[in-house]
């Protein structure tokens, strides 16, 4: 066992950077419902402790150390198991699996529009297809608050999934476009870093 500085949100900082790469205190303030300062401080012991790393540069930001990567795949396998939630994270999983199809489809179809018979890059400016494809986006996102729902029930660290997609939606509807896929908030970031933490908690290889 790999043990984590004592503290009730060291292993929420830990996870969101398994879950979602390198990033920087904003993203894991987000990712963890934690503010900056406390963010920063975890991070800072993390560091302290060889779980963490900082990398300078455009794509750098705070990632993980082969140890903390180790850390964390055992809490969270001991996690899984000592709450007895296997079952149901894996039946919600499956539910997911049918929802992330269609979540990949309508991101290329926000992303991209025939045009003339030709895939066009969408510009955004035709109000009125953009509107179709978020009534699309709505319609999926009631589902996959269904989905989140039942892994809240079976593990509440996974709340935060739940109201960050939401609110992705709610900016992208209100006119942040970029909130549906190219924001680091975005409703296709929060899916995929949803998507890599079933399986990292299921212990399922890419």
């Amino acid at each position: 066992m790999i043990e984590l500085p004592g503290t009730e949100t060291a292993p929420l900082v830990l996870h969101a950077l398994r879950c979602g790469g390198f990033a920087g205190v904003e993203r894991l303030s987000a990712a963890t419902a934690l503010d900056e300062s406390a963010v920063e401080s975890e991070l800072l012991d993390l560091a302290v402790a060889g779980l963490v790393t900082y990398l300078s540069g455009s794509f750098g930001g705070w990632g993980l150390t082969e140890a903390g990567r180790a850390a964390d795949a055992d809490r969270t396998a001991r996690e899984l198991e000592s709450t007895g939630a296997r079952p149901a994270v894996l039946a919600a999983y499956e539910r997911f699996l049918v929802l992330n199809p269609e979540l990949l489809d309508l991101c290329t179809a926000w992303q991209l529009r025939t045009v003339d018979g030709v895939p066009t890059v969408n510009d955004h400016r035709d109000a009125t297809y953009d509107a179709r494809v978020l009534d699309r986006f709505l319609a999926l996102h009631l589902r996959a608050a269904v989905v989140c729902a039942e892994l809240t029930a079976a593990l509440p660290r996974f709340t935060g999934y739940g109201i960050r997609l939401t609110e992705a939606l709610k900016r992208s509807v209100a006119g942040e476009l970029g909130y549906v896929t190219d924001h680091t908030a975005s409703y296709h970031t929060v899916w995929a870093e949803l998507h890599e933490d079933l399986l990292i908690t299921l212990g399922i290889p890419r």
